[in-house]
């Protein structure tokens, strides 16, 4: 069950706030009345609430919004309590304090924003001999390997207990805590009101992913990148799940380079885990750490898609089919049924993972290609692997090439502004492809179309991949249209949700 965190100023905005979840399905919200700034009235929050609901109030220390007196605030605790709150949040310092009445419920917490101590089985023992009905432990997650001892506590808890780790690093706590054993999991009403580091809005947790489905049987899919919060894949591809009526999830994990190796093995070993889409940074780095690649992929020296196959890892490159697809109908529409890439001149902007892929495709169908990218040394490493050439990146308008390439992240969202390519150096004899998908129309596309270019939009090769990914997870053929659709919808302008009584802030569900 998902406990969606309410945290407003004044009573009417609670209560509409409310109103509004249970609306949308919520089953449980939690009222932070730390967030009040006058006088609390549970007469008026409580009577007639369309859901349970868990009262807290937090103190500073606490990561709360509390500046009062302590005894003023445990004096709002026992009194929520006698109004009859289903859940009260009790510190471990208090919980002794204010005792147990009627049916309301226990949760005794404990909170690190600093770090995920080492003796997490030792503080759940002693929150459960706190009369609690429910163990919460909401710490911060610095690694993987502390979400890893997260879970394993609340697997293990003979106490229903709560382990959130707080950050990043540890949304995969949120995400899959009912699965663990967790009562309940948090979410927050929009991306502008998180009460905690790394909350999920609601929308997310209940549309997106899907988490009070999630069981034991849930087959489990992620993109691991650093940073991941711009992914898009976690929509189509859980769009797609959905249509072909699979127990299948699709994650969106946020996994530093020192943390890669650690996750890896976790995934191994976890028989939930059925794949991963790979990006900036790991495509090169997770190579080694892999059974066994295909040839494609271990030419080009990246991987973008990774298989867990009983206990053992394969890696794939769809980047590399995708961009290929990509170019040769933009060929075929630009030049002609005939025409082929051998001997034409292809400038390839970046020298990333994805710039390996295409790379390694124009290579074998005969292109001559110029890397220009801003590492020198990364550029004249590609160009060496694929028997180009590198130029530095302020060369790179010297010359007319018939294809252009971005590989780069300029021009993605929000640095929509930015084009990797100016105007003024475009002919429109020129096929121009950029990899960035969001936004669709990037600055680049839009000047080569001004010009006369043909473009090819990043969304047609960010769809041909995880079409391809989706084949290698499920073993069927992609409903692409299910997926073309969910893109669509997540990348238009107007895609956004306006919070109740604030109506100047708009929040973008997902960028």
């Amino acid at each position: 069950m998902i406990c969606v965190s309410i945290g407003r100023t004044r009573h009417k905005h609670i209560i509409a706030e409310h109103a509004r979840l249970a609306e949308l399905g919520a089953k449980l919200v939690e009222l932070r009345v730390d967030y009040i700034g006058r006088s609390i009235d549970f007469g008026r929050l409580l009577k007639d609430r369309p859901t349970p609901v868990v009262v807290t109030c937090r103190r500073k220390e606490d990561g709360g919004r509390w500046a009062k007196s302590e005894d003023e605030r445990q004096k709002i605790l026992r009194t929520a309590i006698v109004s009859g709150a289903e859940y009260v949040d009790l510190e471990e310092d208090i919980a002794a304090s204010i005792p147990r009445y009627g049916k309301t419920k226990r949760i005794v917490s404990l909170h690190d924003f600093e770090k995920t101590p080492a003796d997490l089985e030792d503080i759940a023992a002693r929150l459960a001999a706190k009369d609690a009905d429910i163990v919460k432990i909401a710490t911060m997650a610095n690694s993987f390997a502390d979400t890893i001892r997260m879970l394993r506590l609340v697997e293990k808890a003979k106490v229903p207990t709560i382990g959130i780790c707080m950050g990043e690093a540890g949304v995969l706590t949120r995400i899959l805590a009912c699965r663990y054993g967790s009562p309940f999991t948090f979410a927050t009403t929009s991306a502008n009101r998180k009460v905690a580091p790394g909350q999920l809005t609601f929308e997310q947790m209940k549309h997106l992913y899907r988490v009070e489905e999630i069981t034991e049987k849930t087959k489990l899919y992620a993109v691991i990148a650093d940073p991941v919060g711009h992914s898009l894949s976690p929509l189509i591809h859980n769009a797609a799940f959905e249509h072909d009526r699979l127990p299948y999830r699709y994650l969106a994990l946020n996994i530093p380079k020192d943390d890669l190796a650690i996750f890896m093995q976790w995934c191994k070993q976890n028989e939930a885990f059925g794949g991963l889409s790979v990006t900036i940074p790991h495509k090169e780095a997770i190579v080694k750490l892999l059974h066994q690649v295909e040839a494609a992929a271990s030419s080009i020296g990246a991987v973008n898609t990774v298989i867990f196959d009983r206990g053992e890892a394969l890696g794939y490159n769809t980047d590399y089919r995708a961009a290929m697809d990509c170019v040769e109908q933009a060929m075929e529409k630009r030049w002609g049924p005939d025409e082929k890439l051998q001997g034409r001149s292809a400038l390839l902007l970046g020298a990333g993972g994805v710039s390996r892929a295409i790379a390694h495709g124009l290579r074998q169908r005969g292109a001559l290609v110029t890397i220009a990218s801003r590492s020198v040394e990364r550029s004249e490493a590609l160009a060496k692997d694929v028997g180009g050439r590198a130029i530095p990146w302020e060369r790179r308008y010297e010359s007319r090439p018939g294809l252009i390439i971005n590989g780069t992240p300029i021009g993605m969202h929000p640095n929509i502004d930015d084009s990797p390519y100016d105007r003024k150096y475009l002919d429109e004899r020129t096929i121009v492809f950029d990899t960035v998908y969001n936004p669709e129309q990037t600055l680049l596309l839009k000047n080569a179309r001004e010009v006369g270019c043909t473009a090819v939009s990043g969304v047609a090769m960010f769809l041909r991949q995880a079409g391809y990914q989706y084949k290698l997870f499920t073993g069927n053929n992609p409903p692409v249209d299910a997926m073309r659709k969910a893109l669509k919808k997540a990348t238009s302008p107007i895609n956004y949700e306006v919070d109740v009584e604030d109506e100047n802030e708009d929040d973008l569900l997902d960028d």
